[in-house]
Parts: structure tokens; C-alpha cells; sequence
């Protein structure tokens, strides 16, 4: 008993009660889910803002503030919130005492979304990045828009809405299939059918009072990010293409050689009719 009592009392038994401790205070993983948390407001987009550099010089840079209570919950700087779906960082809280912070738009972020285009008052989603231990109701998003896509449609089907979106980028959509993931503006839907250069979804009404999707006009460009998942997929069923094509090269040029080794049966798939495939001496290779 003296010996277990003197074991707990030892200062390696801290970090148990740490850890207890810790699980009521999560960190944050610079991911999200894509279900959208509120709509924040657009205060302000200033795009030649003289912006201090780390070597004490100045240069131009795109600035955005919102206004948003929840996203405002526990932010800090430095922390990551995703505005219509991108992935940015707050480089300014709690802006006049106010649940407003600001975020610095990069100059590929401007080119990739549809954030250059916000205006005062402009609504936008959303959303804090996932906590480690936090449920996902939605689908692991990562904040990296990969083009912007246009509404094509909108249609009504009871008390539900149809979207269709238009996707110029074929090797993007062959990303995107039915029934999988997509996330639009951030917020994480369900593809219901893909065509050649479009696919669809069907919001329902709760869905349709939470993002901004429904307030788009037809040609509006809204965000685009497809699974990861499916990017390394198609990564990899390019570099197989790349390989059949070599391949098929190969085998068109060993065509030009039939004949050219005596004694070896092109046709026989297992190989020369005697003997092994080595060259007959004198005969060319």
C-alpha cells in the first residue's frame, strides 16, 4: 500500500490529469466539414491596401472583413475560417469591439474563387475549422477551392430546390460522380446526376434557408472544391494513361520487327516456338 501510495504522488502522474483535462478544450485541425455554421456579412473588400511585409516593406494587398458571432467564437489570430469555402486565415479579431475580423486574400485565391467579387452587405458561409474531436455531419473539406463553377438552373420540386452547375474543367468533373461529395461555395452536398459538362443537386428546404446557394442568380459563379480522395484517384488513372500509352508504343514498334528474329512465333503468346527467344547468331536483333 505504501508503495502505491508514494506512486501516485509522483509527478509522472501529471500528465494523466492533463490529458482528462485537455479533452474539454480541443484543438482545431485546419479542416473542415462543410456544413455551414451562419451567414456572415461582408463589411468591407479593400484590394489595394498597403499590407506591412515581413521585412518591414510595404506592398498592395486584397483585404476582406466580416462580420460573422459565430465564426467570431473563440477566433484568434491566425486561426483558420473558411469564407464561401476558402480555407483563410484571421489576421484580425474582434475589429471596433465588434464580432468582425479580417483575412488577407492571396492573389491566387483571387484568381481560383469568386471572393473578388464580394461587395458590402454580400452574404457569405461560414465555418470555423473542425475540432479533432468533433463530429463530421458532412464530409472532410480542406478549404483549397479548385476553380469556380456558374448556376445553370434552379428548379423547384415541392418543397426542395434543384441546382444545376456548370463545370468547364473536364478533368475536374470526371472528379465529381453521383451520389458523391462536392463541396459548393462550403458547404458539403450530394451529387445527384453528372452530364458532359454539369452536374445537380437537390437542397432541401432547411439547406436552402442556411447557405447562400439559393440566393445565386443564374450565370453567378459559386466555389468549387471536389473530394481529395477523387483528385489522387484521377492523379493516378492519368499516370496509368501515360503508361498504356507507352505501352502501346512499344508494342507497335516490336510489330515492325516480326520477322527480323528467326525462329521466334510472334503470334504464340507464350513465346518462340523452340528454345528460348535469344537471337539466332548472324541474324539482327
Amino acid at each position: 500500500m505504501r508503495r502505491l501510495l508514494v506512486l501516485l504522488a509522483l509527478p509522472s502522474a501529471a500528465p494523466f490529469q492533463h490529458h482528462r483535462t485537455a479533452r474539454h478544450q480541443p484543438t482545431r485541425q485546419n479542416v473542415f466539414s462543410g456544413i455551414v455554421e451562419e451567414m456572415g456579412t461582408v463589411v468591407s473588400l479593400q484590394t489595394d491596401k498597403e499590407m506591412l511585409l515581413w521585412d518591414g516593406t510595404t506592398g498592395e494587398g486584397t483585404e476582406l472583413i466580416v462580420d460573422g458571432p459565430v465564426a467570431s467564437d473563440g477566433a484568434y489570430v491566425g486561426c483558420s475560417i473558411a469564407v464561401n469555402g476558402v480555407c483563410l486565415t484571421a489576421t484580425r479579431i474582434n475589429i471596433d469591439d465588434q464580432p468582425k475580423f479580417s483575412l488577407t486574400l492571396a492573389p491566387e485565391t483571387l484568381r481560383r474563387t469568386n471572393l473578388g467579387a464580394l461587395k458590402e452587405n454580400d452574404k457569405v458561409n461560414l465555418e470555423r475549422s473542425l475540432a479533432a474531436d468533433g463530429r463530421n455531419s458532412g464530409h472532410y473539406v480542406q478549404g483549397h477551392v479548385d476553380t469556380t463553377g456558374k448556376v445553370l438552373k434552379k428548379t423547384l420540386e415541392g418543397d426542395s430546390l434543384w441546382v444545376e452547375i456548370e463545370v468547364n474543367d473536364p478533368d475536374l468533373l470526371a472528379c465529381i460522380v453521383p451520389k458523391g461529395y462536392v463541396a459548393v461555395d462550403g458547404t458539403s452536398l450530394t451529387v445527384v446526376d453528372v452530364f458532359e459538362k454539369s452536374f445537380t443537386l437537390m437542397l432541401i428546404e432547411h439547406t436552402q434557408k442556411c447557405i447562400v446557394l439559393p440566393q445565386r442568380a443564374i450565370g453567378d459563379e459559386v466555389n468549387l472544391e471536389v473530394d481529395v480522395i477523387a483528385k489522387y484517384a484521377r492523379r493516378s488513372v492519368g499516370d496509368f494513361d501515360a503508361l498504356t500509352k507507352r505501352v502501346e508504343e512499344l508494342e507497335a514498334r516490336l510489330e515492325g520487327l516480326e520477322g527480323c528474329i528467326p525462329g521466334y512465333d510472334w503470334d504464340d503468346a507464350a513465346g518462340p516456338t523452340s528454345g528460348s527467344a535469344k537471337p539466332v547468331r548472324g541474324s539482327s536483333a
